[in-house]
């Protein structure tokens, strides 16, 4: 099982990451949306905002999951699996701390969502 203090250090650089991110990603104010009669081409400003918007929410969900697994660290059930209790490989959280299922729970888990 992972080192807690390990699991602390990856969770919070990744936090950091994501704050930036967020800080950077500010969505565009009303007030500054584009005249569509004046814009060269309005389907190309408003595809690149709602790109911008998806990548907020993704930031947005994925901080909201760090935080959820800072908890489990608290409690003391970081690494193991919110859906059967089994333990999440150790490989897997190196990339994803923020893991809440085994690879193969969370393939099923976006099946069912998809």
């Amino acid at each position: 099982m992972m080192d807690p203090q390990h699991a602390r250090d990856l969770l919070a650089a990744r936090r950091e990451e994501v704050e930036k991110e967020l800080a950077a990603d500010t969505p565009r104010r009303e007030d500054e949306e584009p005249d569509p009669f004046e814009a060269g081409d309005a389907s190309v400003d408003l595809l690149e905002t709602e790109l911008a918007e998806a990548q907020i929410e993704r930031l947005r969900d994925e901080l909201a999951a760090i935080e959820r697994a800072e908890r489990r660290l608290a409690e003391g059930t970081y690494g193991l699996s919110v859906e059967s209790g089994e333990p999440i490989p150790d490989g897997r959280l190196e990339v994803i701390p923020w893991a809440e299922r085994t690879a193969d729970e969370q393939a099923r888990y976006e099946g069912q969502r998809g």
